[in-house]
């Protein structure tokens, strides 16, 4: 087909989205490398992450794009080709090949679904030539637009092509990613770790003072949100609770700075929502953090915290979004006239500020962290919650007693010196005493039979991070024993397990 008409194809698409940028018109006409273009886009290599491969049988449409019998085989991969330094998914590409025309080494090389095939071409030194079929507009499935973390809004473009060796088709490659027009608007894209919470401090309230918490920021998993302006408020990408809270975290700032205008907003991830991480606190600093970003505000994080409703118990969630590291927060003045009078947790609290933070220390990074959370664990959140805290509190003083103590002789001393077995004596005292004690009765018996079960493997320490079902173990030698005991307690229970470290920087953002 000649070039000319594909030039007016990309006229006839921008009728649609607007003018696209160079550098996409360059990818949708290039006879080159892929790979190499886009290395020079970014001025970052690019990884291949597969998604699928596999030999199959020709359907009709492929045989006739490669010029071979249908039901002949051919190797079918479906990859991302994404920048090794951001994680950016940059494209996402379907290929077939006929195996018949494949030598040993290159057909090694591909199997090995690491290598862009750019990379392999040129590995083999292979003369080919690209054959552009169709360039077009698609509007792909849910699945492809979660990956880019696109709205249902936007377009994304299609070029599929045949390499050409020997007069032979090679292979038939479509390549697909969002739309971008020069005139779109600026994105920020937010990320907030999650956090570990190893326990509320006092919650008998005898001094005055009520709450306290223990808090470890972690790097993985996090939380990713992207935004741009927008006149209505529109969220994409989560569930219908995580919609709801960036709706409502985005409305409370909006309202807050008097702003008639609001944003779009894009949840590429989160940790698993009700599970000890943190993760309702990290989405809602983050929406609200990208609004005060383009609406160019500026305000500590411990006041967004207060206008999005967070913080109002435990102030461990505001401070890893804001600093990260080992945190320590000085709980709610208690009583008649004070900021709480009565026990309740965060989600019951709006309006009250967020604890002061009095330790701040760097997570050593020696340390690992082996998380593990089973999907079937009780996930205690809203009513629940509160019940909780109206039937079991006030906790025994002698307790609270305990914990402030294991805390500033043991676990403050352990992080300060790096002495993991003296750290790690506190954390596992405190699982079993105050209202941590309380929390762990709450679940399931195969999340509490993992803190023995992780301790018996080697674990210096290890806890249930809030109300569970996250459980995690703390080590600083090979964490592998660690994974492999959990994984046999387990069973055939579904669950997630992340081998992290902690964070020591908090969240952070960047346009896009």
């Amino acid at each position: 087909m000649p070039e000319r008409p594909f030039h007016d194809r990309i006229r006839m698409i921008e009728e649609v989205t607007g003018p696209l940028p160079v550098f996409q018109t360059v990818l949708l006409l290039t006879d080159g490398s892929v790979t190499t273009l886009l290395e020079t886009i970014s001025d970052s290599d690019v990884c291949v992450k597969t998604i699928f491969q596999n030999v199959v049988s020709a359907g009709r449409q492929v045989a006739e794009l490669l010029d071979i019998g249908p039901g002949d085989p051919v190797n079918h991969r479906i990859v991302e080709l994404v920048n090794c330094a951001t994680g950016e998914i940059l494209i996402y590409a379907v290929s077939h090949t006929p195996l018949e025309r494949l030598e040993p080494g290159f057909r090694e090389d591909l199997m090995r679904a690491d290598i862009p095939i750019g990379k392999i071409l040129k590995k083999h030194r292979i003369e080919s030539r690209r054959e552009i079929s169709d360039i077009r507009l698609v509007s792909p499935d849910p699945d492809l637009r979660r990956r880019f973390g696109a709205g249902p809004e936007t377009p994304f473009l299609s070029r599929t092509y045949r390499i050409i060796r020997n007069d032979l088709p090679f292979m038939a490659i479509e390549e697909m990613f969002p739309a971008a027009t020069r005139c779109r608007e600026p994105r920020i894209r937010v990320r907030a770790p999650s956090r570990l919470h190893l326990g509320l401090i006092d919650l008998h309230g005898g001094l005055g003072r009520v709450d306290g918490g223990i808090g470890i920021t972690l790097e993985i998993p996090d939380t990713v949100l992207e935004a741009e302006r927008s006149p209505v408020c529109r969220v994409s990408g989560g569930d219908e609770g995580q919609i709801a809270r960036v709706r409502k975290a985005a409305a409370a700032v909006l309202t807050h700075f008097g702003i008639a205008e609001s944003a779009a907003f894009t949840i590429i991830r989160t940790p698993p929502q009700h599970s000890g991480l943190g993760a309702g606190t990290a989405l809602s600093l983050a929406a609200g953090k990208a609004v005060c970003e383009l609406y160019g505000i500026t305000i500590p994080v411990e006041g967004l915290s207060g206008i999005v409703g967070r913080g109002g118990t435990s102030g461990i969630g505001t401070a890893a979004f804001g600093s990260g590291g080992l945190i320590i927060d000085g709980g709610h003045s208690f009583g008649g006239y004070g900021e709480k009078t009565d026990f309740r947790p965060s989600s019951a609290s709006p309006g009250i500020r967020p604890p002061p933070v009095i330790a701040r220390h760097p997570f050593p990074d020696e340390w690992q962290v082996v998380l593990v959370v089973p999907t079937i664990g009780n996930r205690v959140s809203g009513t629940g919650e509160q019940h909780i805290f109206r039937e079991t509190c006030p906790v025994p003083r002698e307790e609270v007693q305990e914990i402030c103590h294991e805390i500033v002789m043991r676990l403050l001393p352990g992080i300060v010196r790096h002495d993991l077995g003296l750290f790690a004596a506190a954390v596992n005292r405190i699982q079993e005493i105050g209202f941590k004690k309380i929390e762990i009765s709450r679940q399931t018996a195969v999340v509490r039979e993992l803190l023995p079960g992780l301790r018996d493997a080697g674990a210096a320490c290890m806890g249930m991070s809030s109300f569970g079902p996250a459980v995690y173990a703390i080590t600083d030698s090979d964490p592998a024993g660690l994974e492999q005991a959990a994984a046999r307690i387990l069973g055939e229970t579904p669950h997630l397990m992340i081998r992290t470290k902690g964070n020591n920087l908090g969240a952070s953002w960047t346009w896009l």
